[in-house]
């Protein structure tokens, strides 16, 4: 058994592990993360916008107004699904970025 090597970008290899990864509830295999909430900016310096523009049928995505608010989004989300199925939120580098972390604390 051979192993096959692909060259991927480090945004294609995330977006494409969070579309990997899956989770069964009640019979059913559903997507662990079934959505990505995000503000693009500068700091996104992986491309990962493009990344998941290519994927948004598999892992659909929903721009933030801010950070505190998707981090509140998600925490619902999670907690609305009895945390078996959650969030991705990601943002530009900044102090903004924070927010997301208290929020969902």
């Amino acid at each position: 058994m051979s192993i096959k090597s692909v060259k991927l970008t480090t945004a294609e290899a995330i977006v494409r592990y969070l579309i990997a990864q899956r989770i069964e509830i009640d019979g059913q295999n559903l997507p662990l993360f079934p959505g990505v909430m995000g503000i693009f900016g500068h700091g996104n310096v992986t491309s990962l916008g493009h990344s998941l523009e290519m994927h948004k049928k598999e892992l659909p995505v929903w721009r933030g107004q801010n950070e505190q608010g998707m981090g509140l989004a998600a925490a619902a989300f999670a907690k609305a699904k009895r945390r078996q199925q959650i969030l991705v939120a990601t943002s530009s580098i900044g102090p903004g970025a924070t927010n997301m972390v208290t929020a969902s604390g």
